[in-house]
């Protein structure tokens, strides 16, 4: 009888990231409920060596092709089939059970299109790690946070946030979908390449209906920043073009031109801040990311008929101008 769950690890020429952290994820995983899935991404080192000398147990999925992050998840998911999936960074560890928190919460809340466990730290376990912190959200003008995590400032875990709550995302670092759910929302949108294209798919899921949940009593540990560092012009086109083309794509068409030229105008802001600092290549990079963004866009699939960045915080001004730093700080996002 097939299992309910498939835990989906996808990899290129991950070999040493596959050797330090898939032992904890079989380890913790548990074996009654789910099956471990290496989605290899036609991986030219010694990955499938390793994977059929150290770890039998793990199922593997071979493709002659380097589909990318969101190709990749996408082809493993409709080939697999499982009634949830989770996607699974091959930088994550576990010290514990972490997924039967999860797989109990979606069979008991029917309404659940995706959630998440916490999102620690691997290199400092008693930190949030940015990627995902304890539950994502979007402030008013787009901009991502976490609880746990506001732009470059991430909290000590104290157990502030071990309760399970309503999100905007959930971190693809990590992220329990109902696969039924996934792929009539579209799957991930292979357009955006890399960076926030969970954010998009979590949107997207809100729009049919479905809600994003943050579980606070499972947690993984994350190490993080394995693609690219966070001062990487390309870093910088990416999360500025895909940003734009999310807002694009979900919100309604009354209002979502006023808020892209006052996204695009805060963007101004931070593409002057880079040229203040002589950075002249990330300041290249949001003028790229502008360019790009413009030949891209496109309505999403799903007409918006409701803006659910209404009465969300402004990130900006409370950052920046207030100081508040963490989120238990901030008004609380209306759902």
């Amino acid at each position: 009888m097939k299992k309910p769950v498939a835990v989906i690890i996808l990899n290129w020429n991950g070999e040493k990231l596959l050797s330090e952290f898939l032992p904890s994820i079989v380890r913790f995983t548990p074996g009654d409920i789910a099956d471990v899935i290496v989605a290899d991404n036609g991986s030219t080192d010694g990955s499938l060596k390793l994977l059929a000398e150290r770890f039998p147990t793990v199922k593997r999925l071979e493709f002659s092709e380097n589909l990318g992050f969101a190709g990749g998840y996408n082809r493993a998911i409709a080939e697999t089939g499982y009634q949830y999936t989770v996607l699974l960074n091959s930088d994550v560890a576990a010290k514990s059970d972490w997924l039967t928190p999860l797989y109990r919460f979606m069979e008991s809340n029917p309404q659940a299109g995706a959630c998440q466990p916490k999102l620690l730290s691997y290199v400092d376990p008693s930190k949030f790690e940015y990627a995902g912190g304890a539950g994502g959200y979007i402030d008013r003008h787009g901009y991502p946070y976490c609880r746990g995590r506001i732009f470059g400032s991430v909290e000590t875990d104290r157990g502030q946030y071990d309760d399970t709550v309503e999100a905007d995302w959930a971190t693809g670092a990590a992220l329990m979908v109902r696969t039924e759910v996934y792929e009539r929302c579209g799957g991930l949108d292979a357009g955006f390449f890399a960076h926030m294209e969970e954010i998009d798919l979590c949107w997207r899921m809100r729009l049919c209906g479905f809600k994003i949940y943050a579980v606070g009593d499972a947690a993984v540990y994350h190490l993080g920043g394995g693609s690219l560092p966070a001062s990487n012009p390309r870093k910088t086109y990416l999360n500025f073009r895909n940003n734009l083309l999310m807002l694009r794509k979900n919100l309604p068409a009354k209002g979502r031109r006023k808020a892209l030229f006052v996204r695009r105008l805060l963007d101004t802001v931070a593409w002057a801040k880079f040229m203040a600092r002589a950075d002249f290549a990330n300041a290249g990079a949001v003028l790229r990311a502008h360019n790009d963004y413009r030949s891209m866009a496109a309505d999403g699939p799903f007409a918006a008929t409701v803006n659910l960045l209404a009465g969300r915080p402004d990130i900006l001004v409370s950052y920046y101008l207030r100081g508040i730093k963490e989120f238990s700080r901030l008004p609380k996002p209306l759902f």
